[in-house]
């Protein structure tokens, strides 16, 4: 069985090989809006660190997620430090973990607006697949573009 932090680490490994790959483009290029869910590859990998900042500020009941608007990223320097903030942010979470942390329940309202209960796991879960969901996204980006895509099997990195 994978553990969560598996994914995790997974997803950071991957994430780092699309952001040096990514770098590789003209900024124009990387911040094209291209109609994508969130118009442009540079608004769809910050809305995956976005996404990982309210659910860490959701698990720990703080705010402290990033409030910039895609437009306010100029360069990839300024994406690359919210990757290393959100990384940061992520290891000290789950370092800070007691041994039963992950099964921590917490009450959330649904789509369909009923509440229910999810664990720490779950969240996490959740941002590992919303991850993975838009990184494919971009492989279809790139694609379109004639670029290959970084290589990302599980065991290979």
């Amino acid at each position: 069985m994978v553990d969560i932090r598996e994914l995790l680490d997974y997803n950071e490994r991957v994430r780092h090989r699309y952001l040096e790959s990514l770098k590789q483009m003209p900024w124009e290029e990387f911040a094209k809006n291209r109609e994508a869910s969130f118009h442009s590859m540079r608004n769809i990998f910050i809305h995956t660190l976005g996404a990982t900042d309210y659910w860490l500020d959701f698990l720990q009941a703080t705010n402290l997620r990033s409030n910039r608007k895609y437009d306010d990223y100029k360069t990839f320097e300024e994406v690359r430090t919210y990757v290393m903030q959100v990384e940061k942010r992520t290891h000290e979470y789950l370092d800070s973990l007691p041994k039963n942390g992950l099964n921590k329940e917490y009450n959330v309202k649904g789509d369909d607006g009923k509440t229910m209960k999810i664990t720490a796991e779950d969240v996490l879960i959740h941002v590992f697949e919303e991850e993975v969901h838009h990184r494919g996204e971009l492989i279809a980006l790139l694609w379109q573009i004639g670029i290959e895509p970084p290589s990302m099997g599980w065991r290979e990195l």
